[in-house]
């Protein structure tokens, strides 16, 4: 028995540009700023609904970061938009200076992160911008798994007040969450219980591991699995009751091992409760060039990375 039939796909970047357009209408404190790439982070509606508040800033990263925090000084809630990598690479100097250090009210929506991505290749691939934006402080960290979280998480930070970085990506991906979702930041997602192995993923790895499950029930292993789509606040109540019971844990996670979600889980685990901890993330490479599927594979993060990484967790444990 499957937990989830996703009866279709959409990308995360559409569930950003659908929860902005909502927004508009429902806040009229909402501006958003592009850095030439409306169409991309499917950010038309908005702009086409209200042009007064939105601004095409061209390619100039770093003056939109800036802009941005002077809106907010006036009561504005601004919600920019590039790739991941412009949005956190580029422009961290202006992120730390301008938003950070001061609080600022600045909602960084990031799109096209991570290996899926795909033919644009390891410069446009960031792996590293979860650990730029978490090690920041008052910065939120979100990465949510499809498109009716992605359009949830897009709402609710309107409502938060400080910097939050919002990460989401190109490919389309199974729609399993509820459409009419309320997302709580800071709060895990539950997805299963289980008893020999927990599985904490993030992404677009929470579908991988999804069916991840599936196919460690039939090896009569039965897996936990948490969507931790806010890395930062990391909800620790539930990481650390799931570990308790399963003595084993695996994250996984399209970036960087290091500075990732399972760099935040293990020093959590650390702390409280040393834990058998595997890792399903890229170790210390940059991307390539190829389809989002190819790329997935070569780098081992697909289900059955996260079926292997399970069954070794379970191995150290005993």
């Amino acid at each position: 028995m499957k937990l989830f039939e996703a009866t279709e796909k959409k990308d995360t970047r559409s569930g950003f540009g659908a929860g902005l357009a909502e927004l508009g209408k429902e806040n009229d404190q909402v501006v958003a700023l592009c850095a030439d790439l409306t169409g991309s982070l499917k950010m038309n509606a908005f702009a086409d609904a209200h042009p007064d508040r939105f601004f095409q800033v061209g390619i100039a990263e770093a003056n939109m970061i800036g802009v941005a925090a002077g809106l907010t000084i006036g009561g504005k809630i601004p919600f920019t938009g590039t790739f991941a990598n412009f949005s956190t690479g580029r422009v961290y100097d202006q992120i730390r200076q301008s938003v950070a250090y001061s609080g600022k009210n600045v909602k960084i929506c990031a799109s096209h992160a991570g290996l899926t991505l795909g033919e644009d290749g390891a410069t446009h691939q960031i792996l590293e911008d979860i650990g730029l934006m978490k090690m920041l402080p008052h910065m939120v960290v979100i990465n949510p798994c499809d498109y009716n979280q992605t359009k949830a998480a897009t709402k609710a930070i309107a409502d938060y007040n400080g910097p939050v970085y919002l990460r989401f990506g190109r490919p389309k991906v199974p729609v399993f969450t509820p459409a009419d979702q309320t997302f709580e930041i800071g709060k895990a997602w539950k997805i299963k219980e289980g008893k020999d192995v927990t599985i904490i993923a993030t992404g677009h790895l929470v579908w991988k591991a999804v069916e991840a499950e599936e196919i460690l029930r039939e090896k009569g292993i039965d897996a936990e699995i948490i969507n931790i789509h806010t890395i930062k606040p990391l909800d620790e109540e539930a990481i650390l009751t799931s570990v308790a019971k399963t003595g084993c844990v695996v994250t996984a996670e399209e970036h960087q091992m290091h500075g990732g979600l399972g760099d935040s889980v293990s020093q959590l685990l650390s702390r409280n409760t040393p834990t058998p901890q595997e890792y399903v993330a890229v170790n210390d490479s940059f991307g390539e060039s190829g389809t989002p599927d190819q790329l997935m594979e070569k780098y081992g993060l697909n289900t059955e990375s996260i079926v292997a990484a399970a069954e070794r967790a379970m191995a150290r444990k005993a």
